[in-house]
C-alpha cells in the first residue's frame, strides 16, 4: 500500500511512541527494519505514522527493543486495530480541518479529560449558539457550509459524555470566561444555564476560578489534557489564534499537570461553582 498522505494524529503518534522505544533500546533504523524484513524506508514511514504496523510486528519491536512495559505495549497494539472510517468524526474528513478531528479523536480514546479555560468555554460544553457566535468571529470569514459543519461537529464532540463509560471531565473555567457577552446576553444566559445542567452530570465537574483568586494561572489560551491507557501516552491539546497543538514531550505534560493542579487548588468547589454560574446568570 502506498504512504498515507495524511496520517491521523494516533497514527503520527503510535509511529513516534515506536521511535522512542528503538531510541531507548540503542537500536538503530537499520536493526529495526532488517528485524522486520523490510526497506529502511519502510521503517521510517511507520515511525512518522505515514504506514501501518500490525500488532504481531508491534510486539516484535518491543521485544527487540527489550521494553518490559506491558502495559504500554498493550496500549499501542490497541492502536494499530484502529481504522480510519470506523469513528464518528471521520465522516469530517476532508470537509473540516484535520485538527478538529485530531481534537475529536483525542477525547474520543482519552480515559480522563481535564480542560482550563479563561476567556471561552470548554467545547464539549457548549450549546449550539454558543459555538456559532465563536465560529463567526474566527478570521479569514468562514463559508456557510463550513460554518455549519464545524458547528454539528462541536455539538457531537459531546457524544462520549452520552457512552456508558464516559471519561472523568473537570473542566475549571475563569470567572472571566462566564462573564463574556460573546453572541449577548440571551446567547450567554442560555450557555449558562446548559453548563450548569451539564455539571450535574455524573461523569463531569465543573470548577470556577473566581476573580478573587489572587494567584497568576499561566494560561491565556484553552488547554486540554487527555489522559491516555498509560500515563506515556497522555496527551495536551493547546489553541492559540494560530491553530491547535497536539504536545506529548514529558516536560510539556508535567508541566500541565502542573498547571491543572494550580488552577483546580484556585478554584471554588463544585456547588460554591455552580452558585457562581447561578448568580451571572440570574444577572443577564
Amino acid at each position: 500500500m502506498p504512504p498515507r498522505e495524511q496520517p491521523t494524529a494516533r497514527q503520527v503518534r503510535l509511529g513516534i511512541e515506536l521511535r522512542k522505544l528503538r531510541e531507548a533500546s540503542g537500536r538503530t533504523a537499520r536493526e529495526a527494519s532488517a528485524l522486520l524484513s523490510v526497506a529502511q524506508p519502510k521503517m521510517s514511514q511507520i515511525e512518522s505514522g505515514r504506514t501501518g504496523v500490525s500488532e504481531e510486528r508491534v510486539r516484535r519491536l518491543a521485544s527487540f527493543y527489550q521494553c518490559d512495559d506491558g502495559q504500554l505495549v498493550d496500549a499501542l497494539c490497541g492502536m494499530t486495530r484502529e481504522h480510519r472510517g470506523q469513528f464518528w468524526f471521520d465522516e469530517y474528513r476532508g470537509i473540516l480541518h484535520p485538527s478538529f478531528l485530531d481534537v475529536a479523536e483525542l477525547e474520543w480514546h482519552a480515559r480522563a479529560l481535564q480542560s482550563l479555560h479563561s476567556l471561552t468555554l470548554p467545547g464539549l460544553l457548549q450549546t449550539g449558539q454558543y459555538a456559532r457566535t465563536l465560529f463567526e468571529s474566527v478570521w479569514p470569514r468562514l463559508l456557510s457550509d463550513e460554518l455549519e459543519a464545524r458547528v454539528e461537529h462541536r455539538l457531537r464532540r459531546a457524544l462520549i459524555l452520552d457512552r456508558e463509560d464516559p471519561p472523568p471531565f473537570l473542566a475549571i473555567i475563569h470567572e472571566a470566561a462566564l462573564r463574556m457577552r460573546f453572541g449577548g446576553r440571551f446567547v450567554v444566559r442560555d450557555q449558562l444555564l446548559h453548563l450548569l445542567k451539564m455539571s450535574e452530570h455524573p461523569a463531569v465537574s465543573v470548577r470556577v476560578v473566581p476573580y478573587s483568586c489572587e494567584d497568576f494561572i499561566e494560561v491565556t489560551q484553552p488547554v486540554l489534557y487527555a489522559s491516555g491507557p498509560v500515563s506515556q501516552l497522555d496527551t495536551v491539546q493547546a489553541d492559540s489564534p494560530i491553530g491547535t497543538h497536539l504536545l506529548d514531550a514529558e516536560f510539556e505534560l508535567k508541566k500541565c499537570r502542573a498547571l491543572m493542579r494550580i488552577a483546580e487548588h484556585a478554584s471554588l468547589d463544585a456547588d460554591q461553582s455552580r452558585q457562581l454560574i447561578r448568580d451571572i446568570a440570574r444577572e443577564l
